[in-house]
């Protein structure tokens, strides 16, 4: 598995004035919906249902927020790069700028759970942390996040 079958070059934005977590997860869900045809309000529900649990704020300023939407049949992903780090309740207690938000299916199982582990092992690397904060340009933050796949693979 790559971040590239998972990431549309679409769904890879920066964002200002994102102020909280709620704004950010209706963010999330507006661009699931515009690149991948997801209902908004139900990827919205379902990543803040799931941020009930526990806190995806994983530190060093990354949030890994995840849900499963019954209406996909694949896991799919969303990443944004926030001008301004954000409170995220992070195991570190650190603000979060760099937010991969993954949808998977219901029964996916496994996949969902490959699929968080490889964005978690990219988003570890500092050196791809560094070239994410460092830009702005969608395009360019899309082809940093699979880059490093393609190469490790």
């Amino acid at each position: 598995m790559q971040l590239s079958s998972i990431i549309d070059p679409g769904a890879t934005r920066f964002f200002s004035g994102v102020s909280n977590k709620k704004r950010l997860f209706q963010v999330l869900g507006d661009l699931a919906a515009e690149v991948y045809g997801v209902s908004n309000r139900e990827a919205t529900c379902a990543l803040t249902d799931r941020e009930a649990l526990g806190s995806t704020g994983v530190g060093k300023g990354i949030a890994l927020p995840h849900a499963r939407l019954a209406e996909l049949t694949g896991v799919i992903g969303v990443f944004i790069r926030l001008e301004r780090p954000i409170d995220f309740n992070a195991v570190d207690r650190l603000p979060v700028d760099l937010v991969f938000a993954l949808f998977a299916p219901v029964e996916a199982g496994v996949d969902h759970l490959k699929a968080l582990a490889l964005v978690s092992r990219t988003l570890r690397d500092g050196s791809v942390c560094s070239k994410l904060r460092s830009n702005d340009d969608p395009a360019t933050l899309h082809a940093v996040l699979t880059e490093i796949t393609a190469e490790a693979a």
